[in-house]
């Protein structure tokens, strides 16, 4: 069976689960191909686990709507689509998700199936905007055979919304890295010497692109109310906001306690240096980040939004905090790293709720339940039974 997995950018987070998603497909069975736009860092992870990339010249990187560049990025993911001859298009997330299903139907494939890693739309756009985006999803659902969510809060809201019919879609657990296991204290050192941080100190850590979504802001006011000396920041990862989140911090006056290291290849062996995982999106799936946290065995506090509240179970497994308010961001940051042996408590029930659902071989098996089902389907639609 020929597979096309089509996302905007091969990056962690939709690009993470993409690529664990691929490689968790019995490739005796399975013919996988990921197009996606070049510059991913996770491609040459791709390409060494022996799977076929395709670079998309035109696929547009923001989330916004671009009438001419989503045009060509239409007319190009169509032509490599009909010369792959793919059975099963998979798509991810909104930019990649619409263009990708609309390509998908114009070729004319056995079977199209998306994952929800999150919706386009939320809370804190207008409404105008949030309707729109409602609209165009809805539209797209009719094109679409099957639909995967990170979370089943994601599946409930894409039902309840008219998305998606309830037979046609599933609640999947995103899968983490295997190398991930629980930290000892001679890897929260290692972690430490690669921070350059004192061992001595109190570390806030997370792993997200600095954008709109992940709301770095946000974090950058919880840690300056916090004013505490003792306490250093450490953002792992890159994005568009990295100018003004790094202004943010010389007006808060945080240069050497707010820490932004962009990029890295190395985020397991920096999760252990931190004494609290913290996450301020505005809104989300169900973020692997949080779950490779909880596998570290790292305390947990981050914004009730979507389906994080099915694995971040307030004052169980860590804390909630409203998203879009630094203030009680703060408020659950400062209970975390003043109570170290409730926060212990919380980190160890965490991982034992996470138990071995998100190992890549279970989405391995979800998806080719789904990729089973899609084709029969398409057959019995074929003969009119």
């Amino acid at each position: 069976m020929r597979v096309a997995h089509v996302v905007t950018r091969l990056i962690a987070g939709a690009g993470g689960i993409t690529l664990r998603g691929a490689l968790g497909l019995d490739p005796d069975r399975y013919s996988n191909t990921i197009l996606t736009a070049q510059g991913g860092p996770l491609l040459d992870q791709a390409r060494e686990a022996g799977l076929e990339v395709i670079h998309l010249r035109h696929m547009e990187r923001g989330r916004g709507i671009y009438p001419r560049g989503d045009v060509r990025g239409y007319r190009e993911l169509t032509e490599q689509l009909a010369a792959g001859g793919f059975d099963i298009v998979h798509t991810h997330s909104a930019k990649a998700g619409g263009v990708g299903r609309l390509a998908a139907r114009r070729v004319g494939v056995d079977g199209i199936v998306h994952s929800f890693h999150g919706f386009p739309f939320h809370d804190f756009q207008s409404p105008p905007a949030r309707r729109t985006l409602l609209a165009i999803e809805r539209n797209l659902g009719r094109i679409t055979d099957y639909f995967l969510t990170d979370g089943t809060a994601v599946a409930a809201e894409a039902v309840r919304l008219k998305i998606a019919p309830p037979e046609r879609i599933r609640a999947i657990a995103s899968p983490i890295d295997a190398e991930i296991s629980p930290a000892t204290a001679a890897q929260r050192e290692h972690g430490r010497r690669l921070l350059g941080l004192p061992v001595t100190s109190k570390v806030v850590g997370t792993a997200a692109r600095l954008d709109g979504q992940k709301s770095p802001l946000d974090m950058v006011k919880a840690i300056a109310m916090l004013d505490r000396s003792d306490v250093y920041m450490v953002w792992v990862g890159d994005g568009h906001l990295r100018g003004e989140t790094e202004r943010m911090i010389r007006r808060m006056r945080l240069e050497h306690r707010f820490i932004l290291l962009g990029q890295r290849s190395d985020v397991p062996s920096l999760l252990p240096a931190f004494d609290v995982f913290a996450m301020s999106s505005l809104f989300e799936g169900l973020p692997c980040a949080v779950v490779e946290a909880m596998a570290t065995g790292i305390p947990v506090v981050a914004t009730a939004v979507n389906s994080v509240p099915e694995i971040v179970i307030s004052g169980r497994t860590g804390l909630l905090a409203r998203p879009g308010d630094p203030a009680s961001l703060a408020r659950a940051l400062a209970h975390m790293l003043d109570h170290p042996d409730e926060g212990a408590r919380m980190a160890a029930e965490a991982r034992a709720h996470i138990g071995d659902r998100f190992r890549p071989e279970v989405l391995g098996r979800d998806l080719s339940e789904v990729y089973d089902w899609v084709l029969r389907a398409g057959r019995d639609r074929r003969r009119g039974t």
